[in-house]
């Protein structure tokens, strides 16, 4: 999956609201839970790249991108936009 696709799903989870799905339950608890967990994973991250192999960095660096395409989709904020920062 690209982060484009993830982006989508993340997108679409919050449109839908599918029951039983992991991201729209993260997304109804709203940018606080979010947060929580992109900065705990960007802190993984952190960690396995200074002390781990680069399989597991690339593990943990799939979840960041991850979080940040919920917290784009809890936000409405496209990729358009984020870009434009770029």
């Amino acid at each position: 999956m690209t982060f484009e696709e993830m982006v989508e799903l993340a997108a679409q989870r919050k449109r839908d609201m599918p029951e039983g799905s992991g991201t729209a339950a993260l997304l109804a608890a709203g940018p606080h839970a979010i947060g929580k967990k992109l900065v705990e994973e960007a802190a993984e991250a952190w960690m396995a790249a200074r002390y781990e192999s680069r399989e597991a960095l690339a593990g943990e660096l799939s979840q960041v991108l991850y979080y940040v395409a919920c917290m784009m989709a809890s936000a409405d904020l496209t990729l358009d936009e984020v870009y434009r920062t770029l």
